[in-house]
């Protein structure tokens, strides 16, 4: 199913996507589950136990605004954007792509899965491989993000 028509009244530049509330709302979800997987899939290949590990993660502001600072993307969040703006602006940034049908819950979860490399248990070692992860994915979608400004 197409989710397109969310789009319609969207003006398709950087700081519209990056700011829009109702998409953060959406990436977040999205970016939660897709991160929760592949650290589920990663901690379940990696434990000496060979159990299944699930895990509910939440994928922190910290993690995010690393990230798309990283991936020189901070002109897609508002001017003065704290932490916590810019991770909205990741989470926007990645719903709407979904929306558009450019990236799909699968690849993140693959995308993200392959470059969680390292120690996942130790809290301080999975922040910076987080924010790695996330910093690829966003220099990986990038050229599918509209670069026209208003």
């Amino acid at each position: 199913m197409s989710y397109k028509f969310l789009l319609q009244d969207l003006q398709e530049t950087p700081i519209s996507i990056g700011t829009d509330k109702g998409l953060a709302k959406i990436g977040d979800a999205l970016v939660n589950l897709s991160y929760s997987i592949a650290k589920s899939i990663i901690m379940s290949k990696n434990n000496d136990t060979n159990k299944i590990i699930r895990t509910g993660t939440k994928v922190s502001k910290e993690i995010l605004s690393n990230a798309l600072k990283q991936a020189g993307l901070k002109y897609f969040a508002k001017k003065r954007a704290d932490a916590h703006d810019m991770a909205n602006t990741v989470e926007a940034i990645l719903a709407y792509l979904w929306l558009k049908n450019a990236i799909s819950l699968d690849e993140i979860v693959s995308f993200l899965s392959e470059h969680l490399k390292g120690n996942l248990s130790n809290r301080k070692d999975e922040i910076a491989i987080a924010i790695q992860a996330f910093k690829n994915l966003l220099l990986h979608v990038k050229s599918s993000l509209p670069t026209n400004t208003p």
